[in-house]
């Protein structure tokens, strides 16, 4: 470990509602994995209001923060510096405290659900489609842009939403079109579908899908399966979920706050794999 991480042992994961955060099983398992024996990852319940009051009143021990929502827009303007990924859909999951006092922003969801794909062999794909027009889903429109050759189709449920993933699509320079929710059974006949709706809204879906569809990533992991993620394991085609995507996005964060690469993935899946099984852990 580095220096600059010696006297910096403290990370948290802030949101509302946060009880049922999986992050502090998550990143514990990677401290003891570690070794890491002094450091501490907590929870707190904080909204957009409480927000300003809670980052100013951090000390020097404090490495880095894990952000939900309602805060992931919210923190931006309370940082020295944003990355280009978090930019580009103005979305910051993780706050690192530098030696020099400096709160650097990250998203770690785009490169985590990338990595994600990697793991099971999803590298580039022609095309792809998304369910969904959310926080999520426009993460998933940024990975996207780094692995999809051709055309992305969002299937969305307003008009509102379809011209905020056109917009999104524009500045990241996807090929983007939205087609409204009615025909989102229509999705999978692409070679990658990526779910990111709240639990239950895909559920009529699930008897709409084909014999030999392609992968679907379902970023949905309590409870899981969902009916779709059930009916798409049943075809025996690949099948990722939201525990896919929060343990790498997790590793991430591990990472660049501990300064140790890399995580330990297999001790932090292991983990939240319990930690869902006893019944705990609803959001990132």
């Amino acid at each position: 470990m580095d220096s600059q991480r010696n006297s910096r042992n403290k990370a948290a994961v802030l949101g509302s509602p946060i009880a049922h955060s999986l992050s502090p099983v998550l990143h514990r398992a990677a401290y003891e994995e570690l070794g890491l024996d002094d450091w501490s990852y907590d929870r707190f319940e904080i909204d957009e209001a409480h927000l300003p009051g809670f980052l100013a009143g951090l000390d020097e021990r404090w490495a880095g923060l894990s952000l939900t929502m309602p805060l992931k827009r919210a923190v931006i303007p309370f940082l020295d510096q944003v990355s280009p990924t978090a930019r580009a859909v103005e979305a910051v999951n993780t706050v690192v405290f530098t030696e020099d006092g400096r709160a650097v922003g990250d998203n770690t969801d785009i490169p985590g659900l990338l990595a994600a794909l990697a793991e099971r062999g999803v590298r580039q794909v022609e095309s792809a489609a998304v369910l969904g027009a959310g926080a999520t889903a426009a993460s998933a429109v940024a990975a996207l842009a780094r692995i999809c050759t051709g055309e992305v189709t969002a299937y969305v449920r307003s008009p509102v939403r379809a011209a905020e993933m056109q917009r999104l699509g524009e500045r990241l320079g996807v090929p983007l079109r939205t087609a409204p929710w009615s025909t989102a059974a229509e999705s999978f006949g692409a070679p990658l579908v990526i779910a990111t709706t709240p639990a239950g809204t895909t559920d009529p879906l699930a008897a709409e899908v084909p014999e030999r569809p392609g992968t679907l990533f379902d970023v949905l992991y309590e409870p899981w399966p969902t009916p779709l993620a059930a009916a798409w394991l049943a075809t025996g085609a690949p099948l990722l979920g939201g525990l896919d995507l929060l343990v790498h996005q997790a590793a991430l964060q591990v990472e660049q706050m501990t300064g140790r690469v890399p995580a330990p993935l297999a001790a932090m899946r292991a983990a939240g794999e319990r930690a869902l099984a006893g019944g705990r852990g609803v959001t990132g």
